[in-house]
């Protein structure tokens, strides 16, 4: 097996709707604000080569909408997810699965593209099957007042419309292994319902794709939850489930969104589970 970041584009998003209840004045201490109070936001996803399948996680929000719903959230930078992936040389129908940890407009976005000659919204990736549940699949289509600006019609029903959509078993425990798949996956719901979090197994080390349950390393403390949760007394207990299993079997956790913090280790200290280490891709796996 061999693993790959790959980015998908940078973004800004409103630091008070990221940390929720939390005060600016504590939570820009790790993540500061512009003058818009806009904070910086990744869209780095997961490229996981392994038994004949190239896998990506996420595919970042994508290109296809008009310049009015971009220009609510300030990209910047020159990353591209078509351009990432072909500089690690593979091309588009190389992808032959794309795992979506769940399937808000800046995780699944990037999975299609609008076709200039046709004017329609096809998959990205012609050879790759689509995995989602049926639980968050049903939540996202037939979605709730709070969440329907996060799931967005030209994001998903091109990918049932294609044929390329198909649908992961739903695990009794959150901890499980899918056979599907060269990884276990975590069952997250305080975000939104039935998220889906990798778990690898790489180079003697635990990998683990934070998806939404941590944005970035700033939302380490318990009580720091995004407004963006639909549940966040869930998310308050999934946190605190999840840290304390990272700290004391030293997990890798790779943060997706964070865009100036690629992989962090956490551990237990008098006041918690807080960050421990961060990492460089690069640092950890080229050296």
């Amino acid at each position: 097996m061999k693993i790959y970041p790959v980015e998908a584009g940078n973004f800004k998003l409103d630091g008070g709707a990221m940390f929720g209840v939390v005060p600016k004045s504590l939570w820009q201490k790790t993540n500061p604000a512009d003058a818009d109070n806009l904070i910086d936001i990744a869209a780095r996803c997961l490229l996981v080569e392994t038994s004949g399948k190239l896998i990506l996680v996420d595919t970042g929000m994508g290109n296809k909408q008009s310049d009015k719903f971009f220009s609510y959230y300030k990209r910047w930078g020159n990353h591209t997810l078509e351009k990432s992936i072909t500089s690690l040389g593979f091309g588009l129908n190389d992808i032959t699965d794309v795992f979506l940890t769940h399937l808000h407009f800046d995780h699944v976005g990037g999975a299609t593209i609008s076709n200039k000659s046709t004017s329609l919204i096809e998959p990205l990736f012609n050879q790759a099957i689509y995995w989602t549940n049926k639980l968050h699949w049903e939540w996202a289509t037939r979605p709730n007042a709070r969440e329907k600006a996060s799931f967005l019609s030209e994001n998903l029903l091109p990918l049932q419309q294609s044929g390329q959509l198909d649908f992961l078993d739903i695990a009794a425990k959150n901890y499980s292994m899918d056979t599907q798949l060269p990884f276990s996956i975590c069952f997250i719901d305080g975000h939104t319902e039935k998220q889906m979090l990798p778990i690898l197994q790489y180079q003697n080390k635990t990998i683990v794709f934070m998806g939404d349950l941590l944005p970035t390393a700033g939302h380490i403390p318990l009580p720091y939850i995004m407004g963006y949760d639909t549940r966040p007394l869930l998310t308050l207990n999934e946190k605190a489930e999840f840290l304390t299993k990272a700290a004391d079997n030293n997990w890798y956790l790779f943060l997706e969104h964070d865009a100036h913090n690629e992989i962090i280790t956490v551990e237990h200290t008098e006041k918690g589970v807080r960050l421990k280490n961060t990492y460089t891709f690069n640092e950890l796996f080229n050296a």
